[in-house]
Formats: C-alpha cells, structure tokens, sequence
C-alpha cells in the first residue's frame, strides 16, 4: 500500500465530469510517481455486447474542444461546488483527462497520483499504538474534512446533469486514452459497483510495516482495489458518507442511460 497520501473525494470521482475522491495514506516523503502506463486493450470478444451509453442532449451550447476545456470545465466544477476557498483544492490542467485515468484506475491494484484531479491530502498519515500493533487512528479521519465539504456540498443530480452534458468530452478523452470501440461510462459504473463494494470495517483497522510502507494487516484488505483501500483508509464514517452520496449518483446515472449493441469484432 502507497504511502503517499492523496485523496481526492469518491464524489469528485463521479463527476465524471468531476468527481474523485482519493486520499491516499502518507507516512514518509513521498516518492516520484510514475507516469500513467496504459493497459494494454484487452481482446475483443467475438459476439455483439450491449454497453450502457450516454448521449448529450441536443438542445445544448456547444462544448470546447477538449485540448481547451479547462477553464470551462473549472467553471463547471465551481458551480457544484459552490465554495471558491474548497476550489483550491482541484488541479488546474488537463481536469477532464485526469478524471478520466483516475475513473479509470480506480478498480485496479494501482492509482497514479500523477493523474488525480485534486492535491493532496496535507499532514502525515496517523497511526496509533505499539510499534508492533499500529492501527489507523481514529483522528486519520478528520485529514479530509475539505474533501467531505466538497462531498457534501454536490448535490447528485445537478453533478450528473453536467456529467450529461460534458460527457461527448469525457468520452473522447477515453478514447485517447486508449480505449476507442468502448464507453467511458461503462469504466465509469464498473468503478463504482467496485467502490460501493468496499467492505466496512470494524475499527480500529490493524496495520503491519514489513518495510518503508504500511500494509493492512488482513490480507483480504490488502488486495483490494485501489478505489476501495481509498475508502478504507477514510475512516467508517467518511466511507458511510461516502457511499451514500454514490449512491445517489448511480441511481442518477442510470436514468440517462439506454442499451446499444456493438458488434465487439469492428
């Protein structure tokens, strides 16, 4: 497990149009992260699939191209949010592109802080306890409380209303990234069945530190999906708070999307 601590908010990870949260856990300086490596495309099947797509509505200004889209979609961001001091938190470049590689990360082993849309979390990552029988402290929590505001103050159905809206830009960046016969929000719904999968844990939460990095000392835990150990590492109540609020962004999601067959051997 990464010590490097960032977390951006698990709702910020749905704006697909904007929304991340991850904070990852800090406990020494951090290391240089590696660039974002694409996954190789996996195989195509041979059979038709049906995929869950999402289309704009017509009746809509024109979109930026996608190379010019920052400040538009800065702009986006600052009126969900709502909170121009909570705003500093966010990344100024390549947002939509970032959001897209973190979505996309998210139900992997690894997610590179160098592709997060949001700063990291400040302060070190706190344990309490023996040397030999660390566990994350309950004060580990409060570290996110601008990323919980943020959270809190997104209301989900204007977040997936842009989310609509933006998603023609959402989609080309998912095709650049590597993935041109598929839909960005597959990936996006695949993420988030992954995220509200995470367990929750009873505290406090055993830790193990075999060398530099803390591991979780339940070895299920420690082979979760980087989106899940995200959440873990919140605090039970930042995950409940968490996962309520994707909730309400699922169920939003689903109501703009149809079924369209593709023939996967194209």
């Amino acid at each position: 497990m990464k010590k490097n601590s960032l977390i951006s908010v698990a709702v910020i990870i749905l704006l697909g149009g904007g929304i991340a949260a991850y904070f990852y856990w800090q406990h020494t300086q951090p290391k240089p992260e590696p660039a974002y490596v694409q996954p190789p495309i996996p195989a195509t099947a041979p059979n038709p699939v049906v995929q869950q797509v999402i289309e704009a509505p017509l009746a809509q200004p024109a979109l930026p191209k996608l190379s010019e889209s920052d400040s538009f979609m800065l702009g986006t961001l600052s009126g969900l949010v709502g909170n121009n001091s909570l705003m500093s938190l966010f990344h100024t470049k390549r947002i939509i592109h970032n959001i897209v590689a973190t979505i996309d990360n998210l139900p992997r082993r690894s997610a590179p802080i160098s592709v997060m849309p949001v700063k990291r979390v400040h302060g070190k990552f706190i344990t309490e306890g023996p040397e030999k029988d660390k566990t994350i402290s309950p004060k580990n929590g409060a570290r996110y409380s601008a990323y919980m505001k943020i959270a809190g103050l997104i209301d989900a159905q204007r977040l997936v209303d842009a989310y609509v809206r933006l998603y023609p830009l959402f989609q080309q960046a998912y095709e650049e990234l590597g993935y041109p016969n598929k839909y960005f929000n597959d990936r996006l719904l695949v993420a988030l069945d992954d995220l509200l999968a995470a367990p929750d844990l009873n505290e406090p939460v055993k830790l193990i530190q075999p060398s530099v990095f803390y591991l979780y000392a339940d070895p299920d835990l420690e082979v979760r999906s980087a989106g899940q150990k995200i959440l873990m590492r919140m605090g039970s109540k930042n995950e409940a708070k968490i996962k309520a609020k994707l909730r309400e962004i699922k169920q939003q999601v689903t109501l703009h999307m149809h079924d369209k067959k593709v023939d996967s051997t194209k």
